[in-house]
């Protein structure tokens, strides 16, 4: 069996990603693969054109989103050695955008955080389940439990 070579970390800076963070280094140090990371902001509505305070509220909110993930994926890259051109910060769907990411990099396994939704919410789909269904390489749900 061929050891991974390079590792995308899928990560949504919730308090659970620490077990994640944990298995892909982990996994990494095991088969001496390269790590990448990339945080998905989803795109916010836009608002109506006519109602401009509204539109300027969703890109002042979008702004302060992408200004602490900025951060939070900064200091992550800096814990893990990862360097800034294996950083990733995506604005759009977070499903098509580390599964694209993936295949651009030539990543032969994502890791990601599994809520294990239920009910409803299983019924809307998870970012891990998309992932998996989508991706052209191995995926690695980790089970996590939301606090």
């Amino acid at each position: 069996m061929q050891s991974y070579r390079h590792i995308l970390l899928a990560v949504d800076f919730s308090n659970a990603d620490r077990l994640v963070v944990e298995r892909a280094t982990n996994l990494a140090k095991q088969s001496q693969a390269e790590i990448s990371v990339i945080h998905v902001v989803d795109n916010l509505p836009i608002s109506e054109p006519g109602y401009d305070v509204l539109n300027s509220l969703d890109l002042e909110l979008t702004e302060v989103l992408i200004d602490k993930a900025k951060k939070q994926l900064s200091a992550l890259a800096e814990e893990l050695s990862v360097p800034e051109q294996r950083c990733h910060l995506q604005m759009g769907r977070a499903i098509s955008e580390i599964t694209t990411l993936a295949e651009e990099r030539e990543v032969d396994l994502i890791v990601i955080g599994s809520h294990g939704r239920h009910g409803l919410g299983l019924l809307l789909g998870s970012t891990a389940n998309g992932v998996l269904h989508h991706a052209k390489c191995d995926v690695l749900a980790v089970r996590v439990y939301d606090d």
